[in-house]
């Protein structure tokens, strides 16, 4: 088989999951888990392949894989889409390959599906086919297990699906299909618990949110291709078109076309990785099971929105004069750095524990867009590379101990929030592999120095804004990376180390093998993905490893840039960071007692209060957006278009009507119409009674009667003629 057409297959399996599990498996969980288990094993089997032949190809940013197919005509030419592969595919098929199969891996063990949460009928919760009622009273019926556990399989297939697509497509108009069943498949998700008005809630609101990012993000590609007459990446990344957007002036704002084409696709990219001020939608997802957290934000959505922006850097570079960043870099730096210490902030006094892991990744991200705005795009690459695997393992290893916990709501009865750390602690004794996977899958995050993965990844992005002299930026994020260090530790702490808050958490039990297995599998990756891109020239181990994100991932552009050299400042300003921040997040929270407060409430007064609630963001976008559009649907759109606009056209077309119907019924119905019908009715009638003495007997006796007269009147004639 021929690689291109090994690249066209694997977006294939996922989808054709999805469709056998909805039409056929539905009622049966284990042919829909095997599916779904089964179609990522193959696609992650052909992304594994097609990794290795790339790696062996050489020179594969020059020369990628491809293959193209008519798709549509456009006048005298063709539409076309096919599939790319380049060193930046590569890199990201690997994450996205392993991370899947994990997550659908881990589902398996975590069941609980078709429950308002909890996979029991716990204290507190509803049983499958009860009826509950939701805030406004109306009513829902708890649905089945079996349709529900095969149809979130059916679910996570199609999302695998969207970002296949979205990876090793070769233009940015099949990318926005995928871009776009991610969108849908996050909305279904999210909203999977449907009988709970949290979860309906947090699925709308992600949906709204990133389709405004969307929307704008359609905007640019429109304008592209009005420009560059095509989508694809050969035409729309080659030097003749990179010149034609930079010195093509757009209609407005006095810039150029690369600029505000940059912009609209990056907006794109603040949607869909909640960025701020499009952050909002992302910790609400954490309203959905598990598993789709993790596939958020690690295999998917929010993954693919850094990939966009790294993909589309020519263009967003493009103008550069002297290595001096564009208008629309700059925007960029400044919207991930700001979001990076932003969400770290809130992170901080958050007690959910995924609710302190979804902030975490709005902060990482930041530090990826952040990268891409001072022109370390193989900085991001690498950190978005690394990020997939430590996030992953987190978000599932904080599945695991909510499920521990739970087991420890059923068995006491205790009405606790299993999801809230300050109801665990103790769970390192009672969950040995959750903690030590988890334990690594922290340390990576908060850049546990030479360690971990997530040491050489941020470390990198430092160290580019340091040789980049972009101070503003290698501030921010090194403030950002301290606070990442500190709940990071927060987190562990309280859940894992210490005492037993509660019952719950000293009954807690670790989760099934389906669930630890994918935990200790990306445990490695949380370690070992960070060694292919330890820089050449770092002191003592440098050099011991071939530097594969720089060389190879460095290809994807036709200009290679350039390795920073090794400084001992960005260096220290990591361990700094990185040791501050553990150390003193243990210190604050290594002695917690039950039914205490949070350290850091009293010290932090109304700022804390502040972090809390998250900057009131969700409330100030109520009060601007939400309230205005509720009024004005049902002062202008209800009462004035609606009620007199719509229904005043609608009564008057409805008077004209029974008006014209009042003059065909005065002037024709009655005088022609019904004349007519009363004269056919009364002749019919008179002919009735003309005809009723004509009945069956009567009939008998007249018939005799005329043949008497007709035979008398033949015997006379015969009498007649037979006289002389």
């Amino acid at each position: 088989m021929e690689t291109s057409t090994l690249v066209w297959l694997l977006p294939a399996p996922p989808l054709l999951a999805f469709f056998l599990i909805i039409l056929l498996t539905n009622r049966s969980k284990g042919l829909s888990h095997f599916l779904g288990i089964g179609a990522a094993l193959l696609s992650f089997i052909g992304s594994m392949v097609i990794a290795t032949l790339a790696l062996q190809s050489g020179h594969l940013g020059e020369e990628p894989f491809t293959s193209v197919l008519n798709w549509f005509p456009t006048g005298d030419t063709w539409f076309q889409i096919g599939v790319w592969v380049d060193p930046l595919t590569v890199a990201t098929l690997f994450f996205v390959a392993i991370t899947v199969l994990m997550i659908i891996i881990y589902s398996v063990g975590y069941n609980n599906y078709g429950q308002p949460k909890g996979d029991h009928d716990a204290p507190g919760l509803q049983p499958q086919g009860a009826t509950v009622e939701d805030e406004q009273g109306h009513k829902h019926r708890m649905p089945s297990i079996e349709p529900m556990y095969s149809r979130f399989f059916a679910f996570l297939s199609l999302f695998a699906f969207g970002m296949y697509v979205l990876v090793v497509s070769n233009n940015l108009l099949t990318l926005f299909v995928g871009w776009e069943i991610m969108g849908l498949c996050s909305y279904l998700l999210i909203g999977f618990w449907y009988a709970k008005p949290s979860a309906r809630a947090a699925a709308i609101k992600a949906f709204i949110t990133t389709r405004v990012g969307d929307v704008i993000m359609l905007l640019g590609l429109v304008y592209l291709y009005t420009l560059a007459g095509s989508l694809s990446y050969d035409v729309i990344f080659s030097e003749e078109t990179l010149h034609l957007l930079t010195i093509t002036g757009a209609p407005f704002l006095g810039v150029s076309a690369a600029v505000v084409i940059g912009i609209f696709l990056f907006i794109g990219t603040i949607g869909k990785s909640a960025q701020w001020p499009l952050h909002v939608w992302l910790p609400d997802a954490m309203e959905g099971p598990t598993p789709v957290s993790a596939m958020i934000h690690a295999a998917a959505m929010v993954s693919a929105g850094v990939y966009l922006v790294i993909r589309v850097f020519p263009i967003i570079s493009a103008g550069m004069v002297h290595g001096e960043p564009t208008i629309t870099m700059n925007l960029m730096a400044f919207i991930g750095a700001f979001t990076g210490l932003f969400a770290a902030t809130i992170a901080v006094a958050q007690n959910d524990i995924k609710r302190v892991l979804a902030y975490s990744t709005i902060s990482q991200l930041g530090y990826m867009i952040a990268a891409i705005g001072i022109g370390a795009y193989v900085a991001a690459a690498f950190h978005l590379f690394t990020h997939a695997f430590f996030k992953g393992l987190l978000f599932m290893g904080s599945g695991s101990v909510i499920h521990g916990v739970e087991h420890g709501v059923l068995h006491t009865g205790e009405d606790i929030d299993p999801q809230d750390m300050f109801n665990m602690g103790g769970l390192r004794k009672k969950m040995p592999i959750t903690f030590w996977t988890f334990l690594i899958g922290g340390l990576a995050l908060s850049g546990f120095p030479f360690f971990t993965a997530g040491f050489w990844s941020k470390d990198e992005i430092l160290a580019d804004a340091f040789a980049h002299s972009s101070w503003a930026v290698l501030i921010v994020l090194a403030l950002a990376a301290i606070l990442t260090a500190f709940y990071t530790m927060r987190q562990i702490t309280l859940t894992f180390l210490g005492k037993s808050r509660t019952e719950s958490a000293n009954h807690a039990v670790e989760s099934k093998w389906t669930m630890t297995f994918p935990l200790v599998f990306l445990a490695v990756f949380a370690i070992a993905a960070g060694w292919p891109g330890i820089p050449l020239d770092f002191p003592f181990i440098g050099g011991f490893i071939p530097n594969f994100i720089h060389d190879f991932v460095g290809e994807t552009l036709a200009e290679h840039p350039e390795a920073v050299t090794f400084n001992w400042f960005p260096l220290l300003i990591s361990l700094a960071v990185s040791f501050g921040g553990l150390i003193l997040g243990w210190f604050v929270y290594k002695d917690v007692p039950a039914g205490a407060p949070d350290p850091l409430e009293k010290p932090l007064g109304p700022l804390y209060t502040l972090l809390k609630n998250k900057y009131y963001f969700d409330e100030l976008y109520d009060f601007i957006f939400v309230r205005p559009a509720y009024w004005i649907s049902r002062t202008f759109t209800y009462l004035w278009l609606d009620r007199t606009i719509i229904d005043g056209i609608l009564h008057a077309i409805a008077w004209v009507a029974f008006s014209i119907g009042g003059i065909f019924r005065n002037y024709i119905d009655k005088p022609i119409v019904n004349g007519f019908g009363d004269f056919v009715g009364e002749s019919v009638k008179r002919i009735g009674r003309s005809a009723r003495f004509i009945q069956t007997g009567r009939v008998q006796q007249y018939m005799v009667m005329a043949l008497i007269i007709a035979f008398g009147t033949l015997f006379y004639y015969l009498f007649l003629l037979s006289q002389p």
